[in-house]
């Protein structure tokens, strides 16, 4: 690794669900649970790690990818891998959202304002 270069990337994400303590409920118990071909595909894209947090309905998700990660088209390899689109339809009951809206229109890439390490 040459000194001083990233060795991953980082992406922060929200997205916010329907405002409905049953639904959030049932929706919290499916990521207890996640499908592991929808993990299979996401580490086939590049992703490294993934973290989701809640506060009320809203949702917060920190992604750490390869360092040669290159978002849009990964989230577009993403979105075609098998039982992806299902897992999308699945997940749409719980969200604020179209339920014809893609992952990534439906989380929303965060910009990053303050680092206390920089």
């Amino acid at each position: 690794m040459e000194e001083g270069k990233p060795t991953y990337k980082r992406y922060c994400k929200t997205l916010s669900l329907r405002n409905d303590s049953s639904l959030i409920s049932s929706y919290l118990e499916t990521h207890r649970n996640v499908w592991p071909e929808i993990e299979q595909g996401m580490r086939e894209v590049g992703i490294l790690s993934m973290e989701i947090y809640i506060y009320g309905f809203t949702l917060f998700m920190i992604m750490d990818t390869v360092a040669d990660f290159d978002h849009d088209k990964a989230m577009g390899e993403l979105a075609g891998k098998p039982l992806q689109a299902e897992w999308e339809a699945y997940m749409s009951k719980y969200q604020d959202a179209s339920a014809d809206a893609t992952a990534a229109q439906k989380w929303q890439l965060m910009e990053r304002i303050y680092n206390l390490n920089r």
